[in-house]
């Protein structure tokens, strides 16, 4: 016989492991579309200065990968894994 989690219909299982494995691609592009991100503008030189400062950026936004809906971007800010910041921009 089995068990089954309350709250948990017929066909829900499958729909949300999906949707578990769609935040989790969606938190691994975000992650490495910040990097990106960083590093970018990490690596610019400033116009008055020969040479970088080499200070790293903190509190960065961006705007996330758009091959995901809006919906997983606010399902990931609610579960505190990643900063709403407004405008459409979120952080780690």
């Amino acid at each position: 016989m089995e068990t089954t989690t309350p709250g948990a219909g017929g066909g829900e299982g499958s729909a949300e492991s999906a949707r578990e494995l769609e935040l989790k691609q969606a938190f691994n592009a975000f992650k490495k579309r910040l990097k990106l991100t960083k590093l970018d503008h990490e690596s610019r030189l400033g116009a008055s200065r020969p040479m970088t400062s080499g200070k790293k950026t903190e509190g960065m936004g961006i705007v996330p990968p758009n091959q995901f809906p809006r919906e997983i971007w606010q399902e990931l800010a609610k579960q505190g894994k990643i900063k709403d910041m407004g405008g459409g921009f979120y952080s780690m």
